[in-house]
């Protein structure tokens, strides 16, 4: 596939994805896979600061929370607080939700120019990594 058929089905993708927020409300129900999510995936996702970054400005059960962020909300109990939906739609484009959040869509790359993926065109995580992180954070329900 070429270069320009790639970023077309990324774009068309994107496109898909925010029609289907249109009508979401505050969440996100539909799963943006079909494939099993797995939660030990997604808590490596979220503590390996090179892929998602979320500890930069969340804390949560992690080794070393000296080096954790207090931007962002705790994750703590975040399963608790908030729906898978919720969280996938928070996920994907936290703008739906607060357009002045300085949490960055981990999903959608339009108008986003801060990271190097959405220069590329890419997202920050794709699809199967957003379902792993919703699997992950729906697990933790305690403080």
């Amino acid at each position: 596939m070429s270069g320009f058929a790639r970023s077309l089905v990324r774009r068309l993708a994107s496109v898909m994805v925010l029609l289907s927020l249109i009508a979401a409300g505050d969440a996100m129900d539909t799963p943006l896979t079909m494939t099993q999510a797995d939660p030990v995936r997604g808590r490596q996702i979220v503590a390996d600061r090179a892929v998602s970054a979320c500890l930069l400005c969340h804390s949560g059960p992690f080794p070393a929370p000296h080096l954790q962020g207090n931007i962002g909300p705790p994750l703590d109990g975040v399963g608790a607080r908030r729906s898978a939906g919720q969280l996938r739609l928070q996920l994907v484009d936290a703008r739906k939700l607060n357009p002045n959040t300085v949490m960055p869509p981990y999903f959608v790359v339009d108008g986003m120019t801060r990271t190097e993926q959405a220069r590329r065109g890419q997202p920050i995580l794709n699809a199967q990594q957003i379902e792993d992180v919703v699997a992950f954070l729906s697990t933790l329900r305690g403080p």
